[in-house]
């Protein structure tokens, strides 16, 4: 029997059905982005999710929620083709778009660090078929029947891609210190930053250091990663002193990407958002974002949540 026929109104049906979906709207955006990268294409993807969502009929639907993740994954996808032909003209590296969350004591360790910039920036490397199969099984738990009907695949072929893609992710993840240890990092990194003192900075960087930026065209970045501590300093000196930099450089921490990043404004505009990587051996990378295009989502009010 329908709820209807069982004497619910359709505005309490429809009341009761946005109330399900707000209450995973951080996990659709959450799957979403890790396919995605992008802010606003993933929240596209969870608006078209709702759209269906609200005008289905929901009685043969037992899993809300695998329901839903499916279908927000599947939408991602579908705008990863339009996505792929925009970068196609990407003037330099393409970073995703940072993403403002609040620190949660409730969620793991392996959910938070799935959505790092150095996560993302791993994920990347995968095919989106490989990135949808590790998000929807590895990072959300769904089976591997739910990610083969979700990828129009058959369930061994859903088996391989995730496994193809957690042995790519194995094998270049990085291994990153606790969450104490790169705070204290990250407040060395101003510190040194701050005072000029080049020597104390550079003891900071593992010699290997990479240094990705992404302007987008729009503002000074390296067209290639740069490879060693003195190149990368380099950089950040000279792009520190450039001469088209408006009013005083100012660093500030904040939770991006359920992780401690820096927004660095030259006067009131935010020019840059820094994520470091950081392992046993020092700083292993630096992943700078400053094209505006992706950082103007920042300074809005109610950024989105995400899981």
């Amino acid at each position: 029997m329908s709820a209807s026929r069982a004497g619910i109104g359709d505005a309490e049906l429809a009341e009761g059905r946005a109330a399900e979906f707000e209450a995973l709207r951080p996990q659709l955006f959450g799957a979403a982005y890790r396919v995605l990268g992008s802010v606003a294409d993933s929240e596209d993807a969870v608006q078209e999710t709702w759209l269906r969502w609200a005008s289905m009929d929901h009685d043969r639907i037992s899993d809300v929620r695998a329901y839903l993740l499916t279908a927000a994954t599947r939408q991602a996808l579908n705008r990863v083709r339009a996505q792929q032909s925009r970068r196609e003209d990407y003037v330099g590296p393409w970073l995703p778009e940072p993403v403002a969350t609040e620190p949660d004591p409730a969620e793991t360790v392996e959910l938070a660090d799935s959505v790092s910039m150095a996560m993302l920036v791993v994920l990347e490397t995968l095919s989106p078929l490989e990135r949808a199969a590790f998000v929807l099984h590895d990072v959300f738990g769904l089976s591997f029947a739910e990610v083969a009907a979700t990828l129009d695949r058959s369930e061994a072929a859903a088996r391989q891609l995730a496994s193809r893609a957690r042995s790519h992710v194995q094998s270049r993840r990085p291994l990153v210190v606790d969450r104490r240890r790169h705070e204290a990092v990250l407040g060395q990194f101003v510190e040194h930053l701050a005072s000029g003192d080049i020597d104390a900075f550079m003891a900071l960087l593992a010699p290997d250091v990479v240094l990705v930026s992404d302007g987008g065209g729009l503002r000074r970045a390296a067209l290639r990663p740069i490879h060693g501590r003195d190149k990368a300093v380099r950089w950040l000196v000279a792009v520190a002193n450039r001469p088209d930099v408006a009013g005083e450089l100012r660093v500030e921490v904040a939770s991006l990407n359920h992780g401690s990043a820096l927004l660095i404004y030259a006067g009131s505009e935010l020019d840059s958002v820094v994520f470091l990587t950081v392992e046993d051996r020092g700083i292993t990378a630096m992943h700078v974002v400053r094209n505006p295009e992706k950082l103007a989502h920042l300074l809005d009010a109610g950024p989105p949540s995400v899981a």
